[in-house]
């Protein structure tokens, strides 16, 4: 029979009344923990997902063979020099009139000729297949070594060829090999070259320079790289780093320090606070209506982006700047101006040096946060294809997190694929790094009060 709660000692009402705390606490804790090992089981899928499926794209199928370079084929005149009393433009001239006969040069042939002697049971009437073997912009690559050194025609070279993206993926095994021809990418007599070069050493699977050495590419898919966007990356960051942070971190001091207490700072305060919670694409349609239209910088230029990113970050530095300064102890303010030195002069020799590590900390991670953004760069048009390094941030050029956004959406998808999985790798380990290097100097340079 059960007791009336009247009836209980308060003894016993202790008891009861522990026995279900524990138990409340014992399954918030189990909740607790049920609720981090399911976030690291999916955090762990995500990333086993994506370097399973981006590791291999670090290496890449190539061949080396023997390229002649046949004066036979590549008929052209001596590379002209420049005469003493001859003006820039009759050189320029002369020199474009040279390059036009190499232009015309046909340089597959030589790629075919030096690949031909690897294959066995070869026939003339399948010549037209054996550059399908390698990526189109081998040929490119020959040219530029002739146009370099033209001395070398004649010569025989051991070279690294790519092999195209379709013999890649083929030999990776990306492709089901029970599909009908017709549904294939490859003829049947190039699969079985490729079979039979991967089966004699001849082609073999490398590691690849071509995704960090080389910009985007629509002709030769397998030289595909990343190059570009890194440059286009680097520009929109060092505007951030030299224009953001500094304004932020002035505008932090300002409204921390010196700034008078009234209703437009309040106002001030929370506009800044509203801004961190902005949406990204939100920037991206204040830098197209404001840089572009209004300004008329150029569309898909890093010093838009960088315009752009640096607004959206300005929020974040001034935010965690001013924590910083917050938490500095009143007793370092009151003890410099006891011993006479101005507010100025307690702020910039006494409290600011104090704010380092968190002040660079913030910044770090509002860089890092720059670093990944796309949805402001796709309204600016940063997601357009370009496949040149670009030289200044005035020139045209796209970023890493929007170059994975053209990957993803490439029509190659058993190629790119693989290819985007090792672009967002490398973004995660920039973005790592930069974490990593805000956590360290945070505890490198930090003081403990």
């Amino acid at each position: 029979m059960s007791q009336d709660n009247s009836n209980l000692t308060v003894q016993d009402k202790v008891v009861a009344s522990l026995t279900r705390r524990r138990r409340q606490e014992k399954l918030f804790r189990t909740l607790g923990l049920g609720s981090v090992m399911v976030s690291l089981a999916l955090v762990a899928i995500l990333f086993i997902n994506i370097f399973s499926k981006g590791i291999p794209a670090f290496w890449q199928t190539s061949m080396t063979v023997e390229v002649y370079f046949d004066p036979d084929v590549i008929r052209i005149s001596e590379k002209p020099e420049q005469q003493p009393n001859e003006t820039f433009e009759d050189f320029d001239e002369r020199l474009l009139e040279w390059e036009t006969q190499l232009g015309f040069v046909n340089f597959n042939r030589i790629l075919s000729d030096s690949i031909t002697p690897l294959l066995s049971d070869f026939e003339r009437s399948q010549t037209r297949y054996v550059t399908q073997l390698v990526t189109s912009g081998e040929r490119h690559a020959l040219r530029d070594m002739v146009m370099e050194d033209p001395s070398i025609v004649g010569e025989t070279r051991s070279l690294t060829l790519l092999t195209s993206a379709d013999v890649d993926v083929w030999l990776k095994g990306n492709i089901d090999r029970s599909l009908p021809d017709e549904q294939l990418q490859l003829t049947s007599v190039v699969r079985e070259w490729a079979d039979e070069l991967h089966a004699n050493g001849h082609i073999q699977n490398r590691f690849s320079t071509a995704l960090f050495m080389n910009p985007d590419s629509r002709s030769s898919l397998a030289s595909a790289g990343l190059a570009g966007a890194f440059v286009g990356s680097f520009y929109m960051l060092l505007i951030v780093i030299f224009l953001a942070i500094p304004m932020g971190v002035a505008a932090a001091i300002y409204l921390e320090e010196f700034a008078p207490k009234n209703k437009l700072t309040d106002i001030i305060e929370v506009n800044i606070n509203n801004l961190a919670a902005v949406p990204s694409i939100i920037f991206g349609l204040l830098g197209a209506a404001v840089f572009i239209n209004w300004f008329k910088l150029p569309m898909s230029a890093p010093v838009v982006g960088g315009l752009v990113l640096s607004l959206m970050t300005l929020p974040t530095v001034i935010i965690a700047t001013r924590a910083t300064l917050r938490a500095i102890p009143p007793s370092i303010r009151a003890a410099a101006l006891g011993l006479g030195a101005s507010k100025t002069q307690t702020v910039f020799h006494h409290v600011l040096p104090l704010a380092i590590p968190g002040i660079l900390t913030g910044s770090i991670l509002g860089v890092a946060q720059a670093l990944g953004e796309t949805a402001p760069l796709l309204l600016i048009g940063m997601k357009s294809f370009v496949a040149s390094i670009p030289q200044s941030p005035m020139d045209q050029a796209t970023a890493l997190p929007v170059q994975i956004y053209l990957w993803q959406g490439n029509e190659l998808r058993n190629f790119f694929e693989a290819r985007t999985s090792a672009a967002i790798i490398v973004l995660l380990m920039l973005m790592i790094s930069l974490n990593s290097l805000a956590i360290w100097l945070r505890r490198k340079l930090e003081v403990r009060w």
